[in-house]
């Protein structure tokens, strides 16, 4: 049987056996957040969980990688409005990722990486990253399963390039994943439309808004998911799964710091 590449499962005395300074621990982070009437709360952490697994499985012993236990809670607070959404405050989620970060500093690793499933913990996160390395001398490192579109990720053309949440990819990969926990006779498109001859203030466009996910209309999702399939989301993970394991490569391989080079 293959050893554990799940830190939570090492004794303790197995630590220092095991990691070292070329260690990479991989913290997902998911979210409990309503998806809409016709996907689950647990979206985001079912996705951002299953493919971590998944790619320290495939990737582990080749770069030394660690999974910790997921986050179920982060910054949602875009969907307060709905009950059953459990969000955390942009503060207390900074102030978690800092006692995370402090606690992995306390092990041989050096790298962390946040697995994140949910768009709206990209910006903290990023903000997390720095802070890490500037207080403990950390190499932090942000992905995700797919770059959400309104943070420059991929779209589908079929959705206007603004399918963020609760859309085609979402409801692919969880009728993949979880297909007992989808509704498809409650999938309705819902899509700002008006925002399509946006230039520049659109979901993807240059200029970022604040928005609530109910200034949308009563649903709560933004996309298209009558479009989604079982065999799309086989598709999506397989490429999830994939890309992310290249990131991992380059995540072992890199180092800090960086000595310019002159002509």
């Amino acid at each position: 049987m293959a050893a554990t590449r799940r830190l939570a499962e090492l004794r303790a005395p197995e630590l220092a056996a095991r990691l070292g300074p070329g260690s990479v621990v991989v913290q997902p982070i998911g979210a409990t957040e309503q998806h809409g009437p016709h996907l689950p709360f647990v979206t985001d952490l079912l996705i951002a969980e299953t493919v971590a697994s998944e790619v320290v499985s495939r990737y582990g012993d080749e770069h030394d990688l660690w999974l910790l236990p997921p986050l179920a809670y982060s910054k949602s607070n875009e969907h307060a409005w709905s009950a059953g959404t459990i969000w955390l405050s942009a503060t207390t989620l900074l102030a978690v990722l800092d006692d995370i970060g402090r606690c992995i500093a306390g092990t041989p690793a050096r790298r962390l990486v946040f697995l994140n499933g949910h768009g709206g913990n990209s910006s903290l996160l990023s903000v997390a990253n720095r802070e890490l390395r500037l207080r403990y001398g950390l190499l932090t490192f942000l992905t995700h399963p797919s770059v959400p579109p309104d943070q420059g990720g991929p779209a589908h053309s079929e959705e206007l390039g603004m399918g963020i949440h609760g859309g085609l990819g979402e409801t692919s990969m969880v009728l993949h994943l979880r297909p007992d926990l989808v509704d498809m006779d409650a999938a309705v498109r819902n899509l700002p439309e008006r925002l399509s001859a946006n230039r520049h203030v659109r979901f993807g466009g240059s200029v970022p808004f604040g928005w609530l996910s109910n200034d949308f209309g009563p649903d709560g999702h933004v996309g298209d998911p009558t479009l989604a399939s079982a065999e799309r989301g086989k598709e999506l993970f397989e490429a999830a799964v994939a890309n992310l394991g290249e990131q991992m490569a380059e995540i072992a391989a890199f180092d800090l710091p960086i000595t310019p080079t002159g002509d």
